[in-house]
């Protein structure tokens, strides 16, 4: 069941969060609070994911559940940080999948997963609005741009971005680099939402992985020079926490079949893992 909203007949909160609701509530409205119920002999996985998974698990999701007919996956889809916030804090996940592996080894570091493994990898591009009103062809054209979106330096997207235009800087020279810089007018706490920003014509352009950009029909694409892009890696693993390991492992064992790789290749994914 692809979650994105609040269940309560669901909710089973941990000793320790029984006093707030929610973790960090105002960043996880998209999200809700997540546990699982079993219902007969059809079982609950919850999955937290990063919000760039969305369109994907979301496929994976449905072929899933079709061949495994005695598990209900139940997935909550949020910015890395906010879901290893709440892995911390005891959120009752089963497995937790990264757009960065920051975030999963620091819960690596905290014995809270066990043996995370690389499950995608995309790179970035920059998008325009379909209209295009700063007449932007190509990278270095974005100091075009009177207004730019990019993610903040805490969330995946934010570092990716960071990395990108500090590799610009060598090749295109540090005053572009700042002016680029000088039109960022919002930093944003996930990846969708610096997409939505241009969507709507908030801003003429951001820089976004391949895969959110490729899912959205009202955006144009401008590439990103390979000798300055970079490639994000997407990590998966089981957390300590769960009482459904096994269940958790014949699910990461889907992910690498090639049903689940060709789904993976057709939402842009790129490489091998």
């Amino acid at each position: 069941m692809l979650q994105l909203r609040t269940h309560p007949q669901r909710l089973r909160l941990v000793p320790k969060l029984r006093a707030v609701v929610c973790v960090a509530a105002a960043s996880l409205s998209a999200t809700g609070c997540t546990g699982r119920t079993d219902q007969g002999d059809r079982s609950t996985l919850s999955i937290f994911a990063a919000s760039s998974l969305t369109d994907v698990l979301g496929e994976l999701e449905r072929v899933f559940e079709k061949e495994h007919i005695d598990t209900d996956l139940e997935i909550s889809f949020a910015g890395s940080q906010t879901l290893r916030f709440q892995v911390e804090q005891g959120a009752p996940a089963d497995v937790y999948v990264s757009a960065n592996e920051e975030h999963m080894s620091a819960l690596e570091d905290g014995k809270l997963v066990r043996t995370p493994s690389v499950l995608a990898m995309t790179d970035l591009v920059v998008i325009v609005p379909a209209d295009n009103p700063a007449d932007i062809d190509r990278f270095d054209e974005l100091d075009r741009a009177s207004s730019i979106v990019i993610g903040t330096e805490y969330v995946p997207i934010g570092a990716y971005t960071r990395a990108v235009l500090h590799n610009a800087s060598a090749r295109f020279g540090a005053p572009f680099v700042e002016r680029v810089r000088q039109r960022v007018v919002s930093m944003e706490a996930n990846v969708r939402i610096v997409r939505a920003k241009v969507e709507v014509g908030e801003a003429d352009a951001a820089l976004v992985y391949r895969t959110d950009a490729q899912a959205s029909e009202h955006v144009r694409v401008i590439p990103i020079p390979g000798d300055i892009n970079v490639r994000a890696r997407f990590s998966i693993a089981i957390t300590t926490s769960t009482d459904q390991e096994q269940k958790a492992r014949r699910f990461l064992d889907f992910l690498k079949t090639p049903v689940a790789r060709e789904v993976f290749m057709s939402f842009g994914f790129v490489g091998e893992i």
